[in-house]
Parts: C-alpha cells; structure tokens; sequence
C-alpha cells in the first residue's frame, strides 16, 4: 500500500511537475520496489514458491525501471514507451519519424490565424498540457500510429500546449466552452468547427481514425 501510495502522489505530481521529474520518480520507484522483492537476491534451494513468484515480478519491475532511466537518458519523455525513439534506420530516428506534424499556436488569435492560412484545407486542433495524462496516451499510442498519419497527412495540424493555464490558454478554453485538455476540435476546409465530432479523453488508433474519418468525410 505504500508503494501505491507513492505512485499515486508521482501521478498527481504529473500534473505540475517537469515531465522529466516524474519520469525518473517512476523509474526509481520501480527499481527500489524490485530490489525490495528480491529482483537480484540468488534464489536457494529451500526458497518457497511464494518467494519465487515475488522475485520474479520484482525481474518485470526492475527491467521496466531500468528501461524508464535509459529513456530519460535519451531525451524520451514517456513513461508509457521509455524505449520509443532509440532505434535508428538509414539516419533518421524513429522518434523522429512517429510524430504528427504539428504547429503549435497560442490563444485565440493564433488559432484565427492558423485557420485563415490553412488554404482551404481541414483542420484538426489538439489541446495538449504536460500534466495531462490522457493526452501523453494520444501522443504514445494513437498519433504514433502509421494509418492515423496516413489519413491525417493531408489535414492542418494544430496544437493549443496549455500546459502553463495563463489567461491566453484560458480564454481559448471559454471560446470552446471546454474546461481544459484533453480536447480535440476539427474544422472543415472553410474554418467552421466540427461540434459533433469533437473527441474528449483517450481514444484508441483504430477508433481515432475511424472518427476522423466520419469527421472530415475521407474515403477508405
């Protein structure tokens, strides 16, 4: 209980901490609890069963904290996929290549002004926040996703970080009539909002670009 405990005061410390804090708190929280349990104690001949199978989540948790630091170390800032970006094909990381394009911009006028050069093309606007929990899933496991960029590729890509909450951040959130992230609108090509297709909270890659699909009314 105290070790969840402890999880649960990093999880809510993610929502006004540097994410590479809580990110190396994770990591040191999985590794001290393994080595708690016996991760790399020898195991002896009357060692009970019981034992056994705690020594063998503490190998899980201390191979996963173990991975957590070899990302900070990278620069990753996923708990989620620590690993996500150290591969590297002909130059280019994956890192580099698994992201969507997107363009950040800042309160009202920069979204007005986003839109009127977005030259006829649909929109899609993400609110993002580093303490935003279910907006690091969408970044980890759905905007990675290769058929969601393939079916966003030729859609405006707009990112409100409302990660410092100042009054600019806040009066986009007044115009949307949104309480914060996670959020995510969609214009069509003469900038008019979406209102129905609008998505709130974690969605998978299969149904995200389902929806999108709905959304902008692109073929299959």
């Amino acid at each position: 209980f105290g070790v969840l405990l402890l999880g649960l005061a990093i999880w809510l410390l993610e929502r006004v901490a540097l994410a590479a804090l809580t990110m190396g708190l994770w990591g040191a929280l999985l590794v001290v609890s393994a080595i708690y349990m016996g991760a790399i104690d020898s195991l002896t001949p009357d060692t009970t069963g019981w034992r056994k199978l705690w020594k063998g989540i503490g190998v899980i948790l201390l191979v996963y904290g173990l991975a957590i630091f070899v990302g900070l170390a990278s620069g990753n800032r996923s708990v989620l996929q620590p690993l996500q970006g150290l591969g590297v094909s002909s130059g280019t990381s994956v890192q580099a290549t698994s992201k969507l394009p997107f363009q950040n911009i800042k309160g009202l006028d920069g979204l007005n002004a986003a839109l009127a050069a977005a030259e006829g093309k649909t929109v899609m606007l993400d609110f993002y926040a580093d303490w935003c929990v279910s907006c690091k899933e969408m970044e980890a496991f759905t905007f990675s996703d290769s058929q969601v960029q393939q079916t966003l590729s030729n859609t405006v890509l707009l990112k409100a970080d409302v990660t410092p909450n100042d009054e600019q951040d806040k009066a986009l959130y007044k115009h949307f009539g949104i309480f914060g992230p996670p959020a995510i609108m969609f214009f069509d090509a003469e900038g008019n909002e979406l209102r129905d297709h609008r998505v709130v909270g974690f969605v998978p890659a299969d149904q995200f670009d389902a929806h999108v699909r709905r959304a902008l009314a692109i073929g299959s």
